[in-house]
């Protein structure tokens, strides 16, 4: 098997045989005409299936090593796909340091169909496990505290009471991290992120293991038609085809920040897992965080992650805000954290650049 870098940069080369176009075509058309009764070419209405899709959801399979690939409309239609697995009554146990915009989903899930899900610390999964309990769902690492967990560990926990085991892959894509490989059976990922890396499409792909899951998934993905349109797929395709050169650019700068960051004498902690492009870290005073944000000047405050530009993230006010404050506390989603998603810039630019507003900020509210 070529190595990913390749399998990357050449995502939909020699898919129009007809034209030898090296670029995947963008098929726009919604119906495809049938010769007669009972023939088709294998594409009767886009909903079902569309040849720029099937690039996009061909090469996921591939990267993730797996049976099947899905692309939705966003990461969280990516999830609600998946939930729709599920029925009443059911149970799912979620890692408790999770995306905000999951727990509101999830909370949805729990008043309309009493989906309930359990969450809680990785240690604490086997006991929380009971006869509702239908699956376990993981992000490695954590949002926004960059926790990694054992995929392997919690695949064994999952074989073991015959669960459904799904991992969100976002933070990590399949150049770090293969979940499948490790014993999982579904990944995830909000393809905005690193996947596409230019904050300019919406998108979400779901990776299943084994024909059985593969095809009851395709059934529910056609029957709720949450499915990538043939544009934003070809966005897509732009973006992952350089996957590998940014993702290695961002891990390093992470790296370097990190460092620095750690050593920084207006920081009190720094959040990193050692690799990937995504950090937290918490400022030593909560009221440094206004000043320290509006006085950013390189680096973006915004809320998304995994593109070429550097974003900060407020979680409390922003990605997490729908999680109750008292629970966000809890859980070390504090006043003081920022989510750090590094880009691709000069190193020096993003270290001069923190400085500052971190100065200004301290400057600040001693001025108060």
């Amino acid at each position: 098997m070529k190595h990913i870098d390749t399998i990357l940069a050449k995502i939909g080369n020699g898919s129009d045989p007809a034209t030898g176009a090296v670029e995947a075509p963008i098929y726009l058309s919604t119906a495809y005409q049938h010769k007669s009764v009972g023939q088709s070419t294998g594409y009767d209405y886009t909903r079902s299936k569309n040849p720029t899709r099937d690039i996009v959801e061909e090469t996921i399979a591939k990267l993730e090593n797996g049976t099947r690939g899905f692309a939705c409309t966003s990461g969280m239609a990516a999830i609600q796909l998946i939930f729709s697995l599920f029925e009443k009554d059911d149970q799912i146990i979620v890692t408790e340091d999770v995306y905000g915009g999951s727990y509101r989903l999830f909370d949805h899930y729990q008043k309309a169909y009493n989906i309930e899900p359990v969450y809680v610390t990785p240690d604490k999964i086997e006991e929380n496990i009971t006869s509702r309990t239908k699956a376990l769902f993981i992000e490695t690492p954590t949002n926004p505290l960059l926790i990694e967990l054992d995929i392997k560990e919690i695949a064994a926990i999952a074989k073991k009471h015959d669960l459904l085991f799904i991992v969100d892959n976002t933070f990590y894509t399949p150049y770090l991290q293969k979940p499948l490989d490790d014993g999982a059976d579904i990944v995830i990922h909000s393809a905005t992120k690193y996947l596409a890396g230019h904050n300019d499409v919406l998108a979400g792909l779901v990776v299943a293991k084994g024909e059985e899951l593969s095809e009851r998934l395709y059934y529910l993905h056609n029957a709720i038609g949450a499915v990538l349109s043939p544009f934003d797929c070809t966005l897509l395709i732009r973006g992952m085809k350089t996957l590998g050169l940014r993702l290695e650019k961002q891990q390093q700068n992470a790296q370097d920040l990190a460092a620095f960051l750690a050593d920084h004498e207006l920081i009190a902690d720094v959040l990193y897992p050692g690799r990937g492009g995504m950090m937290s870290f918490r400022v030593k005073d909560k009221e440094m965080v206004p000043g320290f944000l509006s006085s950013l000047e390189t680096i973006i405050f915004a809320e998304s992650l995994g593109g070429v530009e550097s974003f900060i993230t407020y979680p409390t006010t922003q990605t997490h805000a729908d999680i109750p404050e008292a629970e966000r506390d809890r859980r070390g989603v504090c006043k003081r954290l920022l989510r750090f998603s590094v880009g691709i810039e000069h190193i020096e630019d993003l270290k001069n650049d923190i400085n500052q507003a971190l100065v200004k900020s301290k400057e600040e509210i001693v001025h108060v």
